[in-house]
């Protein structure tokens, strides 16, 4: 989210092109895909608090080094390892939640869990932007750092040991591993619904800044604005579908909150030159619902495995989402073009597209069992 904004300034520190500056931003979404599927196999082998406080030491050693990163090179080089530790930490955090949280309890922690990423979101497009035109671009990485430090310490003096049952906790070979996974049905209709739900969300997103300069008027400033207050009304509106989703269920959430999101997606992607206000409104509107319809299904998903296989899986599914998210962006490129005055053409079949695949998400979630130990 920081490093997003600042393409014109990484193109201009280091001479390269748009293409090599969107390898600095896919290295690391790359780097989470293989690490992720490397966590299949030993995520579960490992104390959780252990694992947690090596994985964000990685993550933050690998944010320090970019800041002083001399050349292109290494700094694409960097980041990829950077995102070799960053990438699992979702699927660590995920388990966590999953091992402290009973099914009934888990709507409202996935919640702030998804709050805390939509701060990320409204807070760090503007200080990223603000902190890197007035003084550098080595310097958000640093002020993350910074605040990964601090998060580490008080992570290795607070956080409590998680008593696991061990004799939940099943050493399986490789193998044995893969087989219990792709023969269990239930898992397999989990890790679609995780797929289906962030590729539908991700054919929207990549598009929305170009689509806003482009097709809507805005100038690069004003991009800001669109993070900052979706972002931040997210962070409140998470939490109480969180907890509707605790007390109501996750179909019923899930179906209304993904229906009235319907309606932001049609109104964002036909939208036309408006005034910055109104097109605020749709804007936000896309993010508190496109977000909160991702939320119902998580508390679902985290809860089709057992103990067992649990840190295997959540890191299956991150590495999946990663992929979804990869896909989303490559099949939105191929339906979207652009004009002669540099306007998108084609993000209203981008919008249809992503409603369609959610249809398939909403069929699928009934067919979802939950699993013993949940």
């Amino acid at each position: 989210m920081i490093m997003m904004p600042l393409a014109d300034l990484f193109i201009e520190e280091f001479s390269i092109s748009v293409g090599e500056f969107s390898l600095l931003i896919s290295s690391y979404g790359i780097a989470a895909f293989f690490s992720s599927l490397c966590g299949v196999f030993l995520l579960d082998k490992f104390n959780r608090r252990k694992s947690l406080m090596f994985i964000y030491s990685g993550f933050l050693v690998g944010t320090t080094l970019c800041g002083i990163a001399p050349d292109y090179e290494t700094l694409l080089v960097i980041r990829f390892i950077t995102g070799l530790f960053g990438g699992i930490i979702g699927a660590l955090a995920l388990s966590i939640i999953s091992d402290v949280y009973k099914f009934k309890e888990r709507g409202q922690a996935i919640g702030a869990l998804m709050a805390a990423f939509s701060a990320a979101a409204a807070l760090g497009v503007p200080f990223g932007f603000y902190f890197a035109t007035e003084f550098s671009w080595r310097f958000p990485f640093f002020f993350i750092a910074g605040i990964a430090l601090v998060i580490w310490i008080i992570a290795y003096l607070k956080f409590p040991p998680i008593e696991i049952n061990r004799e939940e906790v099943v050493d399986y070979a490789p193998f044995e591993l893969l087989q219990k996974i792709v023969t269990n049905k239930n898992i397999l209709n989990a890790l679609l619904l995780g797929f289906v739900v962030v590729f539908g969300h991700f054919l929207i997103i990549p598009f929305i800044t170009p689509y806003m300069t482009n097709n809507v008027g805005f100038e690069d400033k004003d991009i800001t604005y669109i993070y900052l207050v979706g972002g931040l009304l997210t962070v409140v509106t998470a939490p109480i579908i969180g907890k509707l989703t605790d007390k109501y269920g996750v179909n019923p959430v899930f179906y209304i909150v993904m229906i009235i999101s319907f309606v932001p997606v049609v109104w964002l992607t036909n939208l036309g030159p408006v005034t910055i206000p109104y097109a605020l409104v749709v804007t936000t509107l896309f993010f508190v619902f496109g977000s909160g319809r991702m939320l119902p299904p998580q508390s679902l998903i985290t809860s089709a495995v057992g103990p067992d296989l649990r840190g295997s899986f959540m890191s299956l599914k991150s590495a999946l989402q990663q992929l979804a998210i990869a896909l989303a962006a490559a099949i939105g490129g191929i339906i979207i073009s652009e004009d002669k005055d540099m306007k998108l053409v084609g993000y209203e079949w981008v919008g249809y597209s992503s409603i369609a695949v959610c249809i398939i998400a909403m069929i699928l979630t009934p067919r979802i069992k939950i699993a013993k130990g949940n």
